[in-house]
C-alpha cells in the first residue's frame, strides 16, 4: 500500500509561478515510476507530467511543455512539479499517482492516487 500526499497548491495569477510536492509513505518509493494529472469541473483526468523510478526519465503533456517541470527525490520520498507561466487553463485539481514499472499516461494504470490539491489560476 501506498500513500499519497499533495500540497503546495493555492491561487496565483496568470504568469505566476507554483510548485507542488507529492509525499509518498512506502519504503518502496523507488520501484514507482510517479505522474502527475489534473482534473478541471466537466472534464476527464488527463495526463500532466510523469518521472521515471530513478528520476532519470521524464514526460509531459504538449500543454506544460516548457512551463512545467517534474522531478523526483528518492531520498526523501517526494516528487514536485514545478509550474511557471501559468495559465488560466491550467486551473484544476492536481494529482500526484504510481505506478509500478515505467511511466504512464493512462489514469486507470495507476494504482495509487493522492486526495489532489487545487490550482486556481485567475487571469
Amino acid at each position: 500500500q501506498v500513500q499519497l500526499v499533495e500540497s503546495g497548491g493555492g491561487l496565483v495569477r496568470a504568469g505566476g509561478s507554483l510548485r507542488l510536492a507529492c509525499t509518498a509513505s512506502t519504503r518502496t518509493f523507488s520501484d514507482y515510476a510517479m505522474g502527475w494529472f489534473r482534473q478541471a469541473p466537466g472534464r476527464e483526468r488527463d495526463f500532466v507530467a510523469g518521472v521515471s523510478r530513478a528520476g532519470i526519465l521524464t514526460w509531459y503533456a504538449d500543454s506544460v511543455k516548457g512551463r512545467f517541470t517534474v522531478s523526483r527525490d528518492n531520498t526523501k520520498n517526494t516528487v514536485h512539479l514545478q509550474m511557471i507561466t501559468l495559465q488560466s487553463e491550467d486551473s484544476a485539481v492536481y494529482y500526484c499517482a504510481a505506478t509500478p514499472g515505467a511511466v504512464k499516461q493512462t489514469p486507470g494504470e495507476y494504482d495509487y492516487w493522492g486526495q489532489g490539491t487545487q490550482v486556481t489560476v485567475s487571469s
